[in-house]
């Protein structure tokens, strides 16, 4: 086993290159590998054990190149790809917002109100863009990535503050939201709202997890 497990290592180190993460990625795989040898203890069949190790990781050939991948994927395009996508939500729900108040349109009435008919479904949904959030950071930077997820959940909160903010000063007519900002919507929104961090958190080690 500690046989294998040095020629994984040398070769993983070799097809590595001068990968700027190589430290890293070393001693997550040898962890992961000293994981799954412990699970595989009784198996004494090397060229098994071989393919048990191989199917679970892959080879170091194919694990070097998905790392040599992931450079392509830079932690700022990975932050504001996010960011954007949750102000395209706001700015979609504003306009959207705005136009059903100030105009009568029929069409635009009845997207409105099937739309606001199921208030925990959107809600879910949002959450499920968080939950992505995470799992997508841990599985494309891994152990370096908490760091980003941190910074990239911050600055993807704020448009959810602000508007928070501009209702509950009534900036934001309360009446515009209406059927959908009851107190009972408010304080479900309230509750997720603590709840994403943690959410992020775990997809993030999930994302992470999958990625080895």
């Amino acid at each position: 086993m500690d046989r294998l497990k040095a020629e994984f290592l040398t070769e993983l180190e070799k097809r590595l290159g001068n990968h700027q993460e190589k430290k890293m990625i070393l001693t997550e795989y040898e962890d992961h590998l000293d994981e799954l040898l412990l699970e595989l203890i009784n198996l004494n069949d090397e060229e098994a054990l071989r393919e048990q190790v191989y199917t679970r990781f892959g080879t170091p050939e194919e694990i070097a190149a998905m790392w040599q991948e992931e450079l392509s994927v830079t932690p700022s395009n990975m932050r504001w790809l996010f960011i954007g996508v949750n102000i395209f939500f706001f700015v979609g729900g504003s306009i959207l917002t705005v136009a059903h108040n100030l105009l009568s349109w029929r069409w635009l009435t009845g997207l409105w109100n099937q739309l606001t008919s199921f208030p925990i479904l959107i809600a879910l949904i949002y959450m499920l863009f968080w939950a992505l959030l995470g799992y997508e950071i841990g599985r494309g930077f891994g152990h370096k990535g908490r760091k980003l997820m941190r910074r990239t959940f911050l600055l993807a909160l704020i448009p959810n503050l602000s508007l928070m903010v501009l209702t509950v000063f009534h900036i934001i007519p309360r009446e515009w939201f209406s059927p959908l900002l009851t107190e009972t919507f408010i304080g479900i929104c309230i509750f997720l709202t603590l709840l994403l961090y943690p959410l992020c958190l775990i997809s993030y080690r999930w994302g992470k997890k999958a990625s080895v």
